[in-house]
This record gives structure tokens, C-alpha cells and sequence, in this order.
């Protein structure tokens, strides 16, 4: 009797895509000879394990989570050095974003250091901030966001200003006595965790915990989108 080798097909996902299946066993690795020499020889000495445990398990990520949180934008790996002091080409990590419909952003990053998964307004343009300040200023909705924040960090998520660094100060028309100013000097607001590098990394778990990270960050989140919301400003006037 003649037997047959039928071949198998890696899974794939809704589109046709690859099926996630967890990032690559060296994905940290790579990231950290990236680090440790960030030069074209070394980027182009492991490539095909950026491709094979970074890239395209993040594509396959990205098509996976559910679709409230699509589309996820994966960075470009390289960096853009035009006008920074750090001439290094490639970036140290990779990201995936997405802007929802009410203006929250969603965040997850993998590096040497593991996942990190986030969400919120990560650097408000001047038109938020100015919303974002009234809203935290007002005696009604200033508790709120302070309820909001200890209801994610119950959650055991970390809140944070994000990534533009604190004023020094009050901001121009508000009182340095106020009794929301450390919020008030805020200029972003996330909720974030940070997983480190679980055995799950390299398992279809990823999805269920970053997602349950988005979710839990919604008290935040919807406060945020409810008194901040979207910038109506050109990217340009942004800042």
C-alpha cells in the first residue's frame, strides 16, 4: 500500500493571514544585540529573526485583536534621525498603535525587557490640554478622572503622565495650591502595564492579556474621551 506525505499548512488567521501564535523564543534577544550594537552588519545578521519571532508575529497580532481595537499600525523599525542627536538607524523595540474612534489611543510594545501593553492619551495636542485641564480644574468632573484613575489602578494597571514631561508648575490661569495640580501638570495621561517577559510571550495568551490590559484602562479611557477627546488641530499646530 502506497502511503502518502500530505503536507500541513501553518494555521492561518481571519484574513488568510498567519495565525498568531506568540512572538519568536529569541525575540528578546534580538532586541538586546540590538542594543548592544545598533549598527546596519548586526540588523542585517539576525533580519531573519527580526522577520520570523518579531514581524510577522505582530502582524498576525494586529490582525487578530478584536476588532474594536483595529486598525493596529505597526512602527517602522528604523528610526528617524534628521534632526536627532542619536544618529542610531534601528529602533530598540517594536510597537503597535491604534487611535479609536473617541480619541483613546491603544499601545503594545515588545523589546529586550518584554511586553508592554498601554492605553490613553499618551501627549496631548494644546486644544486637549486645554480641555483636559478645564475638566480636571471643575469641582464635579475633577473627582471623576480621580475615581476613574483609582478604579484602573485597582486593576493593577499604573497610571501615569505619559510622554511629555510634567510642568514645573501650575499651568498659565490655574492656582499652584490647587488640590488636583499634580494632574493639572500633566500634559498626558495612560494606563499601562508592564508584563516583563512571561512564559505566555510565546503563546496565543498574548492576545487575551494585552486586550484585558486595553479593557481594564476603559474607566480612564472614557473619561478622557468624554472631557478630552480627538484633536481637531492639523498635525502641524499640534504643539
Amino acid at each position: 500500500m502506497e502511503h502518502r506525505v500530505v503536507p500541513v499548512s501553518p494555521p492561518t488567521g481571519e484574513d488568510g493571514g498567519m495565525a498568531f501564535s506568540g512572538f519568536g523564543r529569541d525575540a528578546l534577544a534580538f532586541f538586546a544585540a540590538l542594543e548592544g550594537d545598533n549598527s546596519k552588519a548586526c540588523w542585517t545578521a539576525h533580519l531573519s529573526t527580526f522577520e520570523t519571532d518579531v514581524r510577522i508575529p505582530m502582524k498576525a497580532f494586529a490582525e487578530e485583536v478584536d476588532a474594536s481595537f483595529r486598525p493596529l499600525v505597526i512602527f517602522r523599525p528604523h528610526r528617524d534621525v534628521r534632526f536627532a542627536k542619536d544618529k542610531s538607524p534601528y529602533k530598540t523595540h517594536i510597537g503597535a498603535v491604534s487611535e479609536l474612534e473617541d480619541g483613546s489611543i491603544v499601545y503594545v510594545q515588545l523589546s529586550s525587557r518584554g511586553l508592554m501593553a498601554a492605553c490613553g492619551y499618551y501627549m496631548m495636542a494644546t486644544d486637549q490640554l486645554e480641555r483636559y485641564r478645564a475638566a480636571v480644574a471643575d469641582d464635579r468632573t475633577g473627582p471623576q478622572l480621580e475615581s476613574a484613575i483609582a478604579a484602573v489602578q485597582k486593576a493593577k494597571l499604573t497610571v501615569s503622565h505619559g510622554g511629555g514631561e510634567p510642568l514645573k508648575t501650575a499651568p498659565r490661569g490655574y492656582s499652584r495650591d490647587h488640590p488636583r495640580i499634580g494632574l493639572l501638570q500633566w500634559k498626558g495621561v495612560i494606563a499601562s502595564r508592564d508584563f516583563g517577559s512571561p512564559s505566555w510571550l510565546h503563546g496565543v495568551g498574548v492576545l487575551k492579556q494585552v486586550q484585558q490590559v486595553w479593557r481594564s484602562a476603559a474607566p480612564l479611557c472614557s473619561w478622557l474621551d468624554t472631557h478630552v477627546g480627538p484633536s481637531t488641530l492639523i498635525p502641524d499646530d499640534r504643539r
